[in-house]
């Protein structure tokens, strides 16, 4: 799934005041951060991680994060790359993307 401009802009909007939820350390994309991203994006539906280590490889690592994760990539910003992934039962979800 793809973004449409206006559904980007309308989740990095909610994602403003979001704090990050998951850190990518010294150990980079490991199986914990995967892990990790995996339940915060099931609880969240939207959330940031952000890059404390590895931040020069973060424009390669973070499509990577999206990719096994099944997520989209929202935006990256700086040091932080925002995620969305609807939630796999449908009554968990909470975010509705404009059309």
């Amino acid at each position: 799934m793809s973004l449409k401009g206006n559904q980007r802009s309308h989740l990095s909007r909610l994602a403003h005041d979001l704090s990050p939820v998951v850190m990518v350390g010294g150990d980079g994309v490991s199986d914990g951060v995967l892990k990790a991203v995996d339940a915060a994006l099931e609880h969240h539906e939207l959330i940031k991680v952000k890059f404390q280590d590895h931040k020069e490889a973060r424009h390669h690592l973070a499509p990577e994060i999206a990719r096994r994760e099944q997520a989209i990539l929202v935006r990256i910003v700086g040091n932080i790359a925002i995620f969305y992934r609807s939630a796999r039962k449908p009554e968990n979800r909470r975010l509705k993307l404009p059309v």
